[in-house]
């Protein structure tokens, strides 16, 4: 696995032409990859017919950054990857969204006793994606497989 800081896969994931034709730009990564924010600007090229925000660019807004955190949290003795999401439309999006997701200390142990031995785990998170007044447009529910690596 990539020793990338955070700030340079930060700069990278905003010149990447799918996020840029998106709209969707990463506004933050914890030096410790525990959280990321990632932000979603409506704009001309970027509206669906009605004037809102398109619900495949609200869905991109939180892939691939849960794997990437537990990839670095976990390190290099763990594979991970994203194994299902589901996107819940709660109301149009407008303006400026974000999503504010995160890796809890808890959510790392508990994936490392249910790999312990080698076991696959299919750890859940649930993101949502919030409006300039912090009203719930969307939520991602998130599954990734993760399973410790057998040492050789």
């Amino acid at each position: 696995m990539c020793s990338m800081k955070p700030w340079l896969l930060r700069w990278m994931l905003n010149l990447y032409p799918p996020y840029l034709g998106a709209g969707v730009s990463v506004a933050h990564i914890a030096d410790d990859w525990s959280s990321m924010t990632v932000k979603l600007t409506l704009r001309f090229y970027n509206r669906n017919y009605v004037g809102t925000h398109y619900g495949g660019n609200l869905f991109t807004m939180t892939d691939p950054f849960y794997m990437l955190m537990l990839l670095h949290r976990l390190g290099s003795e763990y594979n991970v990857w994203d194994q299902k999401a589901e996107i819940t439309f709660v109301k149009p999006g407008k303006g400026t969204v974000r999503a504010e997701m995160s890796v809890t200390e808890a959510a790392l142990e508990a994936i490392r006793t249910a790999t312990f031995e080698g076991q696959k785990h299919f750890a859940q998170f649930d993101v949502d994606i919030l409006d300039e007044d912090d009203d719930v447009v969307a939520t991602v529910h998130k599954t990734l497989y993760v399973r410790r690596k057998r040492r050789q």
